[in-house]
């Protein structure tokens, strides 16, 4: 079995800036954004927001079991941060930098030019444990701030960074190509996000790869 590549066990805050635990510092974007997230949320209202929508929404039909995908994307998220954490801290760097530029792009977006979608059926056309899981999700998630969408902006930065780990199997990359492409899908199957803020996340997520992969990555496959 693979051994972590930090002692984990030696860490205190005391340590955060000892080279060895300093890529934990990254995590502090994860607090700035939720703060930031908080106050666009509380303080933009949804009648101040430009609902986003493009004819191709109206054709895609509500499909609870796509909130399968939606949820995973919490747990792949979850797993491939703390999996760089433990044995490749400059992946998990270079991840969180990628995360952290959308982020910071996103809320400047929300802000500036505050969105909404106003998808959302009023009636889930069936009554199950996943349209139940939709529903709490409606409840606690607004519908503003969605343009451009950080489901799929994470999601592609999470496929970049494995698609490059030369440690991972053949079989998890294209488990993950997978599980990305599903989950960037669900967003609007489930009706939280328009077909623009798919499209939208894409130029953010080039701009995060340059800055998170640029130097380091690009750079050398260029030369090759």
């Amino acid at each position: 079995m693979k051994r972590p590549v930090v002692n984990y066990k030696e860490f205190s805050l005391s340590k955060i800036n000892e080279p060895q635990f300093s890529h934990l510092k990254y995590l502090w974007g994860w607090i700035g954004y939720f703060i930031l997230f908080f106050l666009t949320e509380r303080f933009i209202p949804a009648e101040k927001c430009s609902p986003i929508h493009c004819a191709l929404d109206d054709m895609i039909p509500f499909c609870e079991y796509f909130a399968i995908a939606y949820v995973f994307w919490y747990v792949l998220i979850v797993v491939s941060l703390l999996y760089f954490a433990l044995y490749d801290p400059s992946f998990f760097k270079q991840l969180m930098t990628y995360i952290i530029v959308t982020q910071v792009v996103a809320i400047t977006i929300y802000v500036l030019f505050p969105s909404r979608q106003d998808l959302r059926p009023e009636v889930f056309p069936r009554d199950n444990i996943l349209t139940r899981l939709m529903g709490f999700i409606y409840s606690v998630d607004t519908n503003t701030g969605v343009c451009p969408s950080l489901h799929v902006s994470y999601s592609l930065g999470i496929a970049s960074t494995w698609l490059k780990y030369k440690d991972s199997s053949k079989l998890w990359k294209c488990f993950v190509v997978v599980a990305v492409v599903l989950i960037c899908m669900s967003v609007a199957f489930v009706k939280q996000h328009s077909v623009l803020d798919i499209a939208a996340a894409v130029p953010v997520c080039l701009l995060a790869e340059i800055i998170a992969f640029g130097k380091s990555y690009w750079t050398h496959r260029l030369r090759q």
